[in-house]
């Protein structure tokens, strides 16, 4: 009695579950499967354990965007961002194979069994000061033909990821040439972002560069928004390869 219960809980998980994404123990604990289940049937076969509690089914070539999902529902904040997420959205500099960045609200360590597969990298920084409206939620948004609730950062907000990156992961050279190929940004994102940006190089790097190809009329979105520009001295760092960035006040 006991095995033809263990098999149909089986096949019930192989029959409601999707392909293409692993499963943790809260996702089969609805299923009634406990911890010890999970480890027998991954012992018959019937599963494979990914990491401590994290399994899939045999032969499931799962894919990035299955795994980011699971990874979503595991830590707070957690999105596709900064570069790319404007290459989702189809701001690239290059077609080759970048590391895939992300971003969350809080520290976290991306498990092997996720980097093994998919080359990323996880960014946590307090880049924003969230204001009491639905902010941080409305400029995380699923880019069309990706899975339904992958979080993804608006092109305002990913451009601004980018740039907090410039000198440390990022490269001066390629976040210009990204940056290029922005389109029509929404104004009053950028201006409610910008206001509560908390990194003075990210905002001046902007503005600055924002005034260099035209994106937007910098002098009527500092009129209109609370930009946080710093003091009213030049900020200036030397970057990782050596090249020193200096950035006015307000570009």
């Amino acid at each position: 009695m006991i095995g033809n219960s263990r098999h149909k809980v089986i096949k019930r998980l192989q029959a409601e579950l999707p392909r293409g994404t692993p499963f943790d123990l809260a996702v089969l604990s609805q299923f009634g499967v406990s911890p010890q289940l999970a480890a027998h049937y991954a012992d018959a076969g019937w599963l494979v354990r990914l990491a401590q509690g994290v399994y899939a089914f045999p032969n499931d070539d799962f894919e990035v965007y299955g795994a980011l999902k699971l990874l979503q529902q595991r830590v707070p904040g957690l999105h596709v961002g900064g570069k790319s997420a404007l290459a989702l959205q189809g701001v690239r500099h290059n077609l080759g194979r970048d590391t895939l960045v992300l971003w969350g609200d809080n520290r976290f360590a991306l498990p092997t069994w996720f980097t093994s597969r998919f080359p990323a990298r996880y960014a946590y920084a307090r880049l924003f000061d969230w204001p009491d409206t639905p902010l941080a939620s409305s400029t995380l948004t699923t880019p069309p033909g990706l899975p339904n609730h992958l979080r993804v950062s608006a092109p305002e907000r990913a451009v601004l990821e980018l740039l907090y990156e410039v000198g440390v992961k990022q490269s001066l050279e390629e976040a210009r040439n990204v940056f290029d190929g922005l389109r029509s940004p929404r104004k009053d994102v950028l201006g409610q972002l910008l206001s509560c940006c908390t990194s003075v190089k990210t905002v001046r790097l902007f503005l600055t560069w924002a005034r260099e190809t035209s994106l937007v009329d910098v002098d009527a979105l500092l009129e209109q928004y609370p930009v946080r520009t710093g003091s009213a001295t030049r900020w200036m760092s030397q970057l990782d390869d050596g090249s020193l960035l200096s950035l006015k006040p307000h570009g």
